[in-house]
């Protein structure tokens, strides 16, 4: 009986001794998350439903959370008890808020990044959910920002649903058909095959489900990480107040510490030319690929133009460009420009004609083709007339700015774009800066590229969050997805002289090629030149051009180095792996001749004494 009892309280000791320890335990870790509190970075893991055992003196300590640096798109809501120790409740909301405390609850509402409180309904509203947009949205909400974006048609916008992401489908189909069908290349990589063919509906949906795919993600992107999705037009109806609405709905008002506008633009169709979506379209028209014309005009040798050339010569098609200029292939360097025509365009089932103007196409119909009107640029005097059995307008891109309510703030568009400064900050009519409204994109016209919209986007956030951010517009690449393709960033040759001989510097250009290159040649893609032009004296890179193999990727090794301020005598020694096409801007850069080279005397080395 006795050893029963002490074993029934050797085990009740036990008990106690495993309870004494919980206690103990429990108190440090009040101690921890006492100074856990104390952390502000480590307030961001507060997300979704979590409670806190806290002691009941943060009741006077709002500071802390208003300080907290709340990243995700969620409100606090705070209850604590009377007694010594209480309980800390979150729920979801809206970012970064600021406490007040009574005996009871602690008490939350909206408040800006820097914790003042605000009267807004967004940190950020955002007009058009494309590219641009779409990156805006991302680092706002990043920064803490509560963001909501403002769609009238489908997110994504132009480059997405009707630009680069379809018309690189397109173009990857173009660029295999092109290896089926080179049979003098496949011979010398000991390759045979049976005749290529394609299905055009198949092709056609190819694109569409691509630009599907990646709407869905983009969407999904900003719907996980809380911003916003506002369906409707957006317009400005007054200093950071926004409306929006559908067709035949009431439109709704909010407001907003800071507007972006990102709406993009539309195909650029000149006066004179009709317009019925079958036989004379757009770019958004013929990514539909809804048929394959035996003979089709493009108006207009810039990237449309040139990438959808690539498309229809592929699948069959015959050729004419019709361009304005003097020369194809505006705006790219000359040399790059001549070595294409050379690459893309003789061989090739097509034509051209230059210096004139369509000044008047009619589509189709009554079993008659379509007819061109063609004109001098210069003294308008009738050239010709082609019939085709369509007509593709690549003549550009115009923003799309009318609506947006612009003159509610004074301001007025110049040729459809939006006035901005460096820092994305538009201009009313006097110049002066319209406070909290920015304009990133297509629709101020610096640069019409998904990716700068982008990173205009990532600046103006920069600039909310009172980091002064200026983007290098020159350090942005550029590239055509042709086959071979072809990409720049900065400068082109005449454009660097003539900035030379304004500012009083030397330009040097070097060259190489891609015949030199391992892996091109084991390729059999030895076609293509890289083109590198810089400072003699100081080795700044002014630009780089590249015509060849997978020319789109290899431009950013220079564009990274430019926006970074890197000059040829540091990239000289950058190290690339072998046998890769990277390495033909290894030996372009290797090749730059900057500066004199002085000859280097050692010094003799004085005997060490024992």
């Amino acid at each position: 009986m006795a050893n029963l009892w002490l074993r029934s309280s050797i085990k009740h000791f036990h008990i106690f001794l495993h309870f004494h320890t919980f206690v103990q335990t429990c108190a440090h870790l009040v101690k921890l998350l006492d100074i856990f509190f104390f952390l502000p970075q480590r307030c961001s893991m507060l997300y979704g439903w979590k409670t806190l055992w806290l002691p009941s003196h943060y009741n006077k300590m709002p500071s802390l959370i208003a300080h907290a640096g709340l990243r995700k798109q969620q409100s606090l809501c705070f209850s604590a008890s009377k007694s010594s120790v209480g309980f800390l409740r979150v729920s979801r909301s809206s970012p970064r808020k600021n406490v007040q405390v009574d005996d009871r609850c602690l008490r939350v509402e909206a408040s800006t990044s820097n914790g003042v409180s605000s009267a807004y309904d967004y940190d950020v509203v955002i007009i058009g959910a494309g590219v641009g947009g779409h990156g805006a949205a991302l680092h706002a909400v990043e920064q803490g920002l509560k963001t909501a974006i403002i769609e009238g048609d489908v997110v994504g916008g132009t480059c997405v649903n009707r630009g680069c992401v379809p018309s690189k489908a397109l173009l990857a189909v173009s660029g295999r058909m092109r290896e089926l069908q080179d049979e003098h290349h496949l011979k010398a990589l000991g390759i045979q095959v049976a005749a290529a063919g394609y299905n055009r509906q198949a092709v056609a949906d190819h694109a569409n489900n691509l630009a599907t795919k990646i709407r869905g993600n983009l969407t999904n992107s900003l719907k996980g990480l809380g911003v916003d999705i506002l369906n409707g037009f957006g317009s400005i109806v007054g200093p950071q107040q926004v409306k929006y609405g559908k067709v035949g709905y009431p439109d709704k008002t909010i407001t907003a510490r800071n507007i972006i506008i990102a709406t993009g633009s539309v195909p650029f169709v000149p006066p004179g030319i009709e317009i019925d979506g079958k036989t004379v379209f757009t770019s958004d028209h013929a990514l539909k690929l809804e048929w394959i014309p035996d003979w089709i005009a493009i108006i207009g040798s810039g990237y449309i133009g040139l990438e959808f050339s690539d498309v229809y010569t592929a699948l069959g098609s015959e050729v004419t460009f019709v361009e304005a200029l003097d020369g194809l292939m505006p705006g790219f360097d000359p040399e790059i420009g001549k070595l294409a025509q050379r690459i893309l365009i003789q061989p090739r089932k097509i034509d051209y004609h230059v210096g004139v103007l369509a000044k008047k196409i009619t589509p189709a119909r009554d079993g008659k083709p379509v007819t061109i009107e063609l004109v001098d640029t210069k003294t308008k005097e009738p050239k010709e007339v082609l019939e085709v059995d369509a007509a593709l307008i690549a003549t550009g891109r115009s923003p799309f700015t009318k609506g947006l309510g612009l003159q509610n703030v004074k301001v007025e568009t110049q040729r459809g774009f939006v006035p901005v400064d460096e820092r994305m900050r538009v201009l009313d009519v006097d110049g002066n800066l319209v406070p909290n409204l920015f304009c990133i994109g297509d629709a101020n016209g610096k640069m019409m590229l998904a990716h700068a919209a982008s990173a205009q986007g990532i600046s103006v956030i920069e600039q909310i969050m009172k980091r002064d951010n200026v983007l290098n517009h020159l350090s942005i690449p550029a590239a055509c997805f042709t086959h071979p393709e072809i990409s720049m960033v900065g400068l082109t040759e005449p454009q660097a002289r003539a900035k030379a001989a304004e500012e009083g510097f030397e330009v040097s250009v070097a060259k190489t090629s891609f015949k030199a290159n391992t892996k091109a040649l084991a390729e059999n893609e030895g076609e293509g030149i890289a083109k590198l032009i810089y400072r003699a004296d100081t080795g700044e890179i002014l630009g780089v051009h590249i015509l060849g193999l997978h020319a789109a990727d290899l431009i950013h090794e220079a564009s990274n180095a430019i926006a970074m301020g890197t000059s040829i005598k540091d990239i000289k020694f950058a190290v690339h792996a072998h046998p890769t096409l990277s390495e033909v801007l290894d030996e372009l850069f290797k090749s730059a001749k900057v500066g004199e080279h002085e000859a280097v005397v050692l010094e003799k080395a004085e005997p060490v004494l024992a």
